[in-house]
């Protein structure tokens, strides 16, 4: 069975790139899983960490990168289901036929959240985007600084909603940033670290959640 991911947010900045990289590295090296990786953003920085590890490792990047257009995403999810144990999507920052389709295709949406006002509101569009297409999601809070009153009031106004919070957020560490540059997980650069314990706790609470629902029924 192939599960389908999608990391999506509207708000510009909130880490999607790097969260569907760290988690496709965690369940491709840590787990052992063949995963497919699917770049609709328009940046294209997903490819680019993909070319680098590609470089880097040679044959050892199991990953495989497949080509994605709007209008023909279903067809190529459903073609790259037949080698991958999990797919990850990275949406654009917007509305459009490949982010509905990568919503309504998913398994889960998994949004990154930073801890501001401004992500808070934003992600109001987007949420409603996963309530229409009725898939499963989960938040993420993401880049979270020191337990602070702010961080507390938002995380309050989020609990509000009917999408859950995961339980394993990621701090603001450079750490991310600094292994994906380098086409790496951050359980590959620091596997000892603080933000890698993160991560995996991260990918180990969305692979219960979508193993143990099951594949959704088709749209």
């Amino acid at each position: 069975m192939t599960y389908i991911i999608t990391i999506a947010q509207q708000k510009g900045g909130a880490g999607k790139t790097s969260l569907a990289a760290h988690l496709a590295a965690t369940w491709s090296i840590d787990k052992g899983r063949r995963v497919a990786l699917f770049d609709l953003d328009p940046q294209k920085s997903l490819t680019h960490w993909f070319q680098v590890r590609s470089e880097k490792l040679a044959e050892a990047n199991t990953m495989s990168l497949w080509p994605s257009q709007g209008w023909r995403l279903a067809n190529e999810l459903t073609r790259a289901s037949r080698d991958a144990d999990v797919i990850v999507i990275d949406c654009p920052g917007k509305d459009d036929l490949g982010t509905r389709v990568a919503v309504r295709a998913a398994d889960i949406v998994v949004m990154p959240v930073q801890p501001s006002p401004i992500d808070v509101w934003a992600s109001k569009t987007t949420l409603e985007l996963i309530a229409k297409e009725g898939t499963p999601a989960l938040i993420v809070l993401n880049r979270l600084p020191s337990r602070a009153k702010l961080t507390d009031h938002l995380i309050v106004d989020l609990k509000r909603g009917s999408v859950p919070i995961a339980r394993s957020a990621l701090g603001n560490r450079i750490s991310f940033a600094a292994s994906f540059v380098e086409g790496k997980g951050i359980t590959e650069t620091e596997p000892h670290s603080v933000a890698a314990a993160e991560i995996k706790l991260l990918a180990d609470e969305i692979w219960r959640k979508v193993s143990s629902a099951g594949r959704r029924a088709a749209a």
